[in-house]
């Protein structure tokens, strides 16, 4: 494979791999990121696996989308070599995720970062929030991940978010887990937070949740934000979350009311024979391209 830039990398492959030929990196619009990255984990190990298993997964969808009425592969989806990690410590593994964010979202790329641990959302931000200034961030996930330090590292998997604001606000759905600590110090962040508990009580928070975007938005999907009863290969789980078409009804408005410009989905956690969970993934990130991209295939 011939790359503009290089990195320590395994083969892979492809996203939607049932299309009959194959997008180069130059002509696409999309780059899909695996990002293996599994080193802060605290429950539950195996975010390693899932880029892996979501592109597999991927390779046995259908490519047509009945809610968009558009395929949207057509617009050029390519798919990166997983990064590996030869590195000694989380500090070069972070300025070496935000290096090659940085070479893709300088061509004009449209990145989609497969995780791997939760982690790896800071330096795509960095390099993201270099690009277009002024971005905010909409996070779906189960926990605040706002802790200033966590198991001896500022880039553990439960710092996440914390790291994200030093680049940019957030918006923070779905959150039912927070520490005391993370509970004080919100109020003084540049973050909202919907707590799953009470974000359904009004029935416009879809809308009060673009509101407090700003015009340029970066996604980022922790797989434990969704219901584990359609998401159980978590690391850590927790009760509640959204559901398949809450999630897919807040993701459109946004989409549609703000220049969304990247996503992860990150800390899935594949479970051996359960195949739905990572199929959820992967059917996830094709809806977010065709609401993303949809348009434009209609002209």
């Amino acid at each position: 494979m011939n790359l503009p830039f290089e990195y320590d990398r395994v083969a892979v492959g492809e996203f939607g791999g049932t299309t009959p030929t194959t997008t180069d990196f130059e002509k696409a619009r999309v780059v899909i990121f695996p990002i293996p990255l599994d080193r802060t984990t605290s429950y539950v190990a195996g975010t390693r696996n899932a880029p892996h298993d979501i592109l597999v997964a991927s390779s046995h969808m259908e490519l047509w989308d009945e809610e968009t009425e558009t395929d949207v592969h057509s617009i050029g989806i390519f798919t990166l070599p997983e990064m590996e990690f030869p590195f000694a410590t989380m500090d070069e593994v972070m300025q070496e995720i935000r290096r090659v964010a940085t070479e893709l979202v300088t061509r004009d790329k449209f990145p989609v970062v497969l995780g791997g641990e939760h982690s790896i959302t800071a330096p795509v931000v960095a390099a993201m929030a270099e690009r277009y200034p002024g971005l905010s961030v909409l996070q779906i996930d189960a926990h605040a991940d706002l802790r200033e330090s966590f198991m001896g590292t500022p880039h553990n998997h439960a710092c996440a978010m914390r790291r994200v604001l030093e680049y940019a606000r957030a918006t923070q759905v779905g959150i039912r887990s927070l520490s005391a600590d993370e509970a004080a110090a919100a109020p003084m962040l540049p973050t909202e937070i919907f707590y799953d508990c009470n974000m359904r009580h009004t029935p416009d928070w879809i809308q009060r949740v673009v509101d407090s975007l700003s015009e340029t938005v970066y996604i980022t999907i922790d797989c434990d934000g969704f219901d584990p009863a359609i998401m159980p290969s978590v690391g850590t789980p927790e009760p509640g979350g959204l559901s398949w078409y809450e999630a897919l009804a807040l993701l459109r408005r946004v989409i549609e009311s703000r220049r969304v410009v990247g996503c992860d989905i990150v800390e899935l956690c594949p479970i051996p024979g359960n195949v739905a969970p990572n199929f959820l993934c992967a059917k996830l990130i094709y809806k977010i391209l065709s609401y993303r991209f949809g348009s434009e295939i209609h002209g």
